[in-house]
């Protein structure tokens, strides 16, 4: 099974090689890619909510959804799993940003995006589409630019979906919804 994992993200990454790298592309991705740098974009829209009192609650649920993010997939299952990234494995990948020294899987830019999203959505129907569209940007954006496998992304999807609807949950539950 982990043969076919390899092969699937391999194969992957050797198409957008191939296939889709260009100096726009480049700078295009690297803009991308940090905004999700620290979860920046997702804390400083976290931050702004929270200074609204009208909003405020949705901030802390967001701010919440990507720490909850962070510490299960940065702090815990990085350190279960220590998924060499794939720039380390594939020694021929053009590595364009600073290499990161954490493991691969999960994906935490990825990770943090779909927490985020996964709470700003809800509230904020009228922008949706962008959250999620810019969740999906991020989580490509660490396939393009080679720090993560399309799994170590999928596992960061998932991940950050279960920390959205934790996050409802707990908040649901105390009765801050």
């Amino acid at each position: 099974m982990t043969f076919y994992i390899y092969q699937f993200d391999n194969s992957i990454l050797q198409f957008i090689q191939n296939n889709m790298h260009g100096y726009i592309m480049d700078k295009l991705m690297i803009l991308i890619t940090s905004l999700g740098n620290m979860a920046i974009i997702w804390i400083a829209i976290a931050i702004l909510l929270i200074a609204n009192k009208k909003y405020r609650r949705i901030g802390y649920m967001t701010l919440m959804a990507v720490i909850l993010g962070a510490v299960l997939g940065e702090c815990i299952l990085k350190h279960i799993f220590q998924r060499p990234r794939p720039f380390i494995a594939i020694h021929t990948l053009n590595v364009l940003i600073s290499k990161p020294t954490s493991s691969s899987f999960p994906s935490g830019h990825t990770t943090a995006a779909f927490a985020a999203a996964g709470i700003l959505s809800v509230y904020f129907k009228k922008y949706k589409v962008v959250f999620w569209i810019l969740a999906v940007l991020i989580a490509f954006s660490r396939i393009y630019l080679y720090m993560h496998y399309p799994t170590d992304v999928l596992g960061g999807i998932v991940l950050g979906l279960l920390c959205s609807r934790l996050t409802f949950y707990i908040f649901k539950k105390y009765e801050y919804l």
